[in-house]
């Protein structure tokens, strides 16, 4: 409720402030521009919350397809551009083709939070690398950044909803990325695993089941 109500609070005072008549004409589109950006905000949260509900539910009415994981990875990072040019990160994809039987969104929004997480907690300058395997225990992939790491007393609890390990350097997302990568990679059958130090990085590996023969 608190995530909710924080974006909600503000746009209300700015609208209010505005109704009331204590900005100056010239001031507007200032505060026009903050309720936007505390409504965007909203919406992304409200929509990450939906994502959650859905995977708790398995109310997703999607069929699942042949999607290799190497082509998915490409696409993402290529979405993701922009925000790490803003940060000189650079973005950088190694390994092979590998292919799983999955939900093109779901696995879509897992790769997509690692990533952007990358980015957003790495360091100016940093890099962030995605690996793609075809190993003998399954379909692998590796996303690894040179950012800010993560303390061992936190580790088992990053995957929790708005849990955030050290506001002071919140990226303004949701607090709800990692757990929609926990949910979704459950819903795809995948195990997650995290290597990190503080100071030296992270590692998150999604590891995904064999295909039947």
């Amino acid at each position: 409720s608190h995530e909710l109500k924080t974006p909600l609070t503000s746009i209300s005072g700015f609208a209010e402030i505005i109704k009331n008549g204590f900005v100056k004409q010239e001031d507007i589109p200032g505060f026009a521009g903050k309720i936007f950006e505390e409504s965007q905000r909203l919406i992304v949260l409200v929509n990450d919350i939906i994502k959650i509900s859905q995977l708790d539910e398995g109310g997703i009415p999607y069929d699942k397809e042949e999607i290799d994981l190497y082509d998915m990875a490409e696409e993402v990072l290529g979405r993701l551009a922009e925000p790490a040019k803003k940060k000189n990160i650079n973005l950088q994809i190694l390994g092979e083709h590998a292919r799983i039987k999955g939900v093109r969104l779901i696995l879509d929004e897992v790769i997509y939070n690692l990533c952007d997480n990358a980015i957003a907690y790495n360091r100016p300058d940093g890099s962030v690398t995605v690996t793609v395997e075809d190993t003998a225990s399954g379909p692998r992939i590796t996303v690894a950044d040179t950012g800010i790491g993560i303390p061992r007393e936190a580790q088992g609890r990053v995957f929790e909803r708005f849990y955030r390990v050290d506001k002071s350097h919140s990226s303004g997302g949701t607090g709800l990325g990692l757990s929609i990568v926990k949910h979704g990679a459950a819903y795809l059958g995948a195990q997650v695993e995290l290597h990190s130090e503080p100071g030296h990085g992270s590692t998150f590996i999604l590891t995904f089941p064999k295909a039947e023969a």
